[in-house]
């Protein structure tokens, strides 16, 4: 996936789901309601970065050296389940 696309999803009622992007004026669609999905924070003792879903905070769902590698996992993983 292009790490530049955003996909926004509508429901029936309006209600618009997507990854939070600063690229496409959210704001303009009318009042927003936030939650995050998931963390990308480093593992000083693997020393690799790792994703958490808040949906299961516990586990890791992915790890990698590169935050980049990191942050592109998350966009591709996240937007499959919009």
């Amino acid at each position: 996936m292009n790490p530049t696309s955003h996909i926004i999803t509508f429901a029936p009622d309006g209600t618009a789901r997507c990854l939070w992007t600063e690229a496409v004026p959210l704001h303009e669609l009318g009042r927003l309601a936030i939650q995050r999905a998931s963390a990308v924070e480093f593992n000083p003792a693997s020393q690799h970065w790792e994703v958490r879903l808040a949906s299961d905070p516990e586990a890791v769902a992915f790890s990698h050296p590169s935050r980049e590698t990191c942050l592109e996992w998350e966009r591709t993983t996240l937007n499959a389940l919009l």
